[in-house]
């Protein structure tokens, strides 16, 4: 609370604060408070009189239960009447309550801004000081609007107290920042700056603080405060501790408006008169020279404003990186800190050596403390300062030292911290292919990664070495070599199978001379880590086996029974399935030479930026990427070829993957190899964009419907199970859609590709393409917000027919990780099956947690029946003949609606096409008229249509005829077309 003189104390507010002290329940003490409450309401109802003394102590009794936890609902009124006292204590109080618990949107705004005013206008100091602590500690955008004029005008008045001008220009800055366009600074953009010389030091120190957050915005208009920066730094730092006896802090002279203007000064380049900056480098030298005499004083208040004044200006001496005398300067006395017992020296002497490191003049100083690093990184108790250790060995790192610090780093990863891991495992990569001179030293340093902290090496890593291996003919051999030993550890983590198996599939061949390594004991090792491995490791074993079988011929019969086996022609997940399948027929039917075009040789992949470095800057933060590019320290250094990161299946097509919703400024994480492509599109899921990768096999209609056939002879609707039904909800499960669900599905009826949902959480995109009676959909699932969604699970649920059980759909859907960390996006494939005709579409149902609250909603899935046209081109006898043999009035629908949207031809005619139908041309008379045909492909049966929509502009109304075979069909295309005009 605040101080009241001794004369003025309020013995009933410290009474209460008594009683409420002494209660020994938690029913005591709101029993005690209710009890108060009802006394003050009656007091500022009943008693019209109360003076002023009394509001001020009903007013604090208030203020005291607030803070206490408790609503307080009456009694603004009262506070605004003590903003017109004149008696300091019943107005700060007024002021207090105002500032704590009126709401920026009350009512009583208008009130306490005349008060304000009032205040402002006294020119009493201590009154007007009130008035802008009052503005700043609301904030609002009404007060900033209403005072944003003023302020500034009494920040720079002659006739201002100091107590004022600060708090004028802290109140300013706090308005700034809440609404920067409310603060128009042009005109008292000089006097503000020449603040900087005012006499009184608090001044100073304010409009720093507020020059620096102006600058930032508006560098040019604020350039003249480098001048007069550099002058006051110049004086305290040349005075004497007895110079500024009432901003001297532990024989430190002005600590804070130091550091103050050391940062104003890192916000530009360095200063372009010479005059100047030589006063500033002396000013800087001078910093330096005082952190190497020794100590005025032993405590710890010293220490720390002596050394916060030492890494600022170490920090404006990294900014400018133009005095070499200074960085070697600073770097030496960062070197002395990396021993001191103080950790958070340590650390910040680390993370300052880090920024250094980049600096072509001081990266030879910061070598020299490789020792005491590695032994930092080895020896810290404080995991955050070995962090920091292990971020200057990679910042230091060139030619000259990698190996050293390749080693250690790895030496250091058995034993790491599990949080950081992942990060030194990321930079031991980099570092090993950035400088590696000898290939075979780059492939044994990986796989010694993987070997030792195989759960960190994410999917980018060994990618990575994949890519470069094949790229590097003179390092193949040793690749196979290495990994076909490594591969016989009894423990082996399943990275190294994946590596194992994308390399031996590769380059196997080379090393098959050797009787230890022939491709019967290739295989054998390989296969015995098959039933140990999941399911995307396997799938990417059983493409290796078909390369063995281009490779080795005399091992083909051992293979195919492999394929052949029961586990693996009927297994629960389709992906193991269709490979299996096809490839023991493509080993069984294809000839030796189409076999070895199909399984030649993955050609060299062009080149990219490394996408480990890309990973390694997406998890360090937007502000990490200078750190970590520190190509210009060694530009002889010679990169591995860097370029799209190989599939590991090598025959079937990735299916595309794009960042449709935008939510990712890095691309998603890798999925496992998939056969079910649809096109021809390689994404390279590492870099911003897709590139291009011709197909094997055909491109048009034909590939897209040969890729969604059933892998064996069974009925489509086994095939298409989901392999652990038990675990979705069936239909009664699923809550109903939501309100808007409908209108959603409209906007699909006509397009394919769009976001189906979107709130603050979640966004849900669609990519589908449709041939026949077949579909395949992409659902792209974005989490919005910064928290990871738990227990993920998206399910697709069609009711059918209620009366048959007989489900118009069939739909495949493929599982997605069930954690979707904050700002990241996952995709689920959809593969439908139209059996027959159907009216509702299939309900998407997507269940999370996300904060430990459950979240929950259904939307319907776009897939309407119109999505299975198979567009027909007729001429017009042919047209007409038709039209009269579905004459019957049940084949028939027809409905007359008014226009919705602006009625544009154009438009008309792409959201014909877009539903479905082929438009006819010169059939109508009446050339404005459209005139359609298709066919609906169902499994059971096809279905012909034939539209035709008849627009006046006039009345600005349709008439719109459809004519089927099926009369529910006729009445849903209908209205399903009807609601797109």
């Amino acid at each position: 609370m605040p101080a009241v003189s001794k004369g003025d104390g309020m013995r009933g507010l410290a009474v209460f604060i008594s009683d409420i002290r002494n209660c020994k329940s938690k029913e005591a003490e709101i029993k005690r408070i209710n009890k108060e409450l009802a006394n003050i309401r009656s007091k500022f109802k009943g008693d019209k009189a109360l003076d002023g003394y009394s509001k001020k102590k009903y007013v604090c009794k208030l203020l005291f239960i607030f803070l206490l936890g408790h609503d307080i609902d009456f009694g603004h009124m009262e506070a605004v009447n003590l903003l017109s006292s004149n008696k300091y204590t019943e107005k700060q109080i007024g002021y207090l309550f105002i500032s704590v618990l009126v709401n920026s949107n009350s009512e009583l705004i208008r009130l306490i801004n005349n008060a304000i005013k009032n205040d402002l206008a006294s020119r009493n100091p201590t009154f007007m000081c009130l008035a802008l602590h009052c503005i700043a500690n609301v904030g609002s955008r009404e007060m900033g609007e209403a005072f944003a004029a003023d302020i500034p005008r009494i920040l720079v008045a002659g006739d201002s107290m100091d107590s004022v001008k600060q708090s004028a220009a802290l109140c300013l800055l706090r308005l700034y920042k809440a609404s920067p366009d409310l603060v128009p600074m042009g005109e008292w953009t000089a006097r503000v700056v020449h603040l900087l010389n005012d006499q009184h030091m608090g001044v100073v120190t304010a409009a720093v603080s507020l020059i620096t957050c102006l600058c930032k915005k508006n560098p040019d208009d604020f350039k003249t405060c480098i001048s007069l920066a550099v002058s006051r730094l110049s004086r305290i730092v040349s005075s004497a501790s007895t110079d500024l006896q009432d901003y001297t802090y532990y024989f430190v002279p002005a600590p804070w408006l130091s550091v103050k203007l050391l940062r104003l000064l890192q916000c530009y380049p360095p200063p372009e008169d010479a005059a100047v900056k030589g006063r500033l480098v002396e000013c800087l030298e001078t910093v330096l020279n005082k952190a190497q005499e020794p100590p005025k004083s032993k405590k710890v208040q010293h220490s720390n404003a002596k050394n916060a004044i030492l890494f600022e200006t170490i920090s404006l001496i990294i900014h400018y990186d133009s005095e070499p005398n200074l960085l070697v300067r600073a770097c030496n006395q960062l070197g002395q800190f990396l021993q001191h017992r103080e950790t958070n020296l340590r650390y910040l002497a680390l993370e300052s050596m880090c920024t250094l490191a980049s600096s072509e003049f001081s990266h030879e100083a910061v070598k020299t403390h490789i020792d005491t690093v590695i032994n930092a990184l080895k020896t810290e108790r404080d995991v955050s300062v070995r962090q920091r250790a292990a971020d200057l060995l990679y910042a230091m790192c060139d030619r000259s030292n990698a190996k050293q610090i390749v080693s250690e780093m790895l030496r250091y990863l058995e034993t790491a911290d599990y949080a950081i891991r992942e990060e030194i495992v990321l930079k031991v990569a980099i570092l090993a292919e950035k400088y590696a001179v000898d290939y075979s030293w780059y492939v044994d340093t990986i796989l010694n990664l993987i070997r030792i902290a195989g759960d960190y090496v994410s999917e980018e890593v060994w990618y990575r070495v994949l890519q470069i291996v094949t790229n590097r003919d003179d390092v193949q051999g040793y690749a196979a070599k290495t990994v076909f030993e490594a591969l016989q550890a009894p423990a082996c983590h399943e990275n190294m199978v994946k590596v194992g198996g994308y390399i031996l599939g590769e380059f196997g061949n080379l090393i098959a001379g050797d009787p230890r390594s022939s491709p019967p004991v290739q295989f054998s090792l390989l296969h015995s880590k098959f039933h140990l491995c999941s399911v995307a490791t396997r799938a990417l074993l059983l493409s290796t086996y078909i390369k063995f079988i281009n490779l080795f011929p005399e091992t083909k019969a051992t293979i195919q029974g492999v394929l052949r086996a029961g586990s693996q022609l009927r297994n629960a997940d389709v992906e193991l399935q269709q490979r299996a399948v096809e490839y023991l027929t493509l080993s069984s039917v294809a000839s030796t030479d189409v076999l070895a075009t199909v399984l030649e040789e993955m050609p060299p992949f062009p080149e990219r930026e490394s996408s480990i470095l890309a990973k390694l800057k997406r998890k360090k933060g937007p502000g990490a990427g200078s750190a970590l590019d520190d190509g210009r320290r060694d530009p002889s250094s010679n990169d591995v070829n860097g370029g799209v990161e190989p599939t590991p299946s090598t025959v079937s097509t990735p299916s595309p993957s794009a960042d449709l919703l935008g939510l990712r400024a890095a691309p998603p994480p890798a999925a496992p190899p998939a056969t079910s492509g649809a096109g021809n599109l390689l994404v390279d899921v590492f870099s911003d964009g897709p590139a291009a990768q011709p197909g094997l096999g055909p491109t048009p209609e034909e590939a897209f419907l040969s890729e969604l056939e059933p892998p064996a002879p069974e009925s489509p609707m086994a095939l298409l199970a989901d392999p652990a039904p038990a675990a979705d909800p069936g239909p009664e499960d699923i809550g109903p859609p939501i309100p808007e669900a409908d209108e959603l599905l409209n906007k699909f009826v006509c397009k394919n590709n769009g976001v189906l949902f979107e709130n603050q959480l979640l966004q849900i995109g669609v990519k589908s393409e449709f041939r026949q009676n077949l579909g395949r959909m992409y659902l792209f699932y974005g989490n919005k917000t910064s928290v990871q969604f738990q227990n993920f699970s998206p399910t697709v649920v069609h009711p059918g027919d209620l009366q048959t059980h007989i489900l118009p759909l069939a739909v495949q859907t493929k599982r997605v990780a069930a954690q979707v960390d904050g700002g990241a996006q996952v995709q689920q494939v959809l593969n439908i099956e139209c059996l027959r005709d159907f009216l509702t579409p299939p309900l998407l149902s997507v269940r999370f947690r996300y904060g430990g609250a459950p979240q929950s909603l259904t939307l319907k899935l776009p897939v309407t029946i119109n999505k299975f046209f198979q567009p027909t081109e007729m001429a017009a006898q042919d047209f007409f003949q038709r039209w009269k043999q579905l004459s019957l009035p049940q084949q028939e629908a027809q409905k007359i609606f008014k226009a919705n949207h602006p009625m544009d031809a154009e438009v008309t005619k792409a959201k014909l096409l877009g539903f479905g139908s082929a438009l006819l041309d010169n059939v109508d008379p009446n050339p404005e008229n459209f005139v359609g045909a298709g066919i609906i492909q169902t499994k059971a049966l096809q279905v012909g249509c034939l539209l035709r929509l008849e627009p006046n502009a006039q009345a600005q109304m349709y008439r719109l005829t459809l004519r089927t075979s099926k009369e529910p069909v006729s009445r849903h295309l209908c209205e399903l077309l009807a609601q797109q005009f």
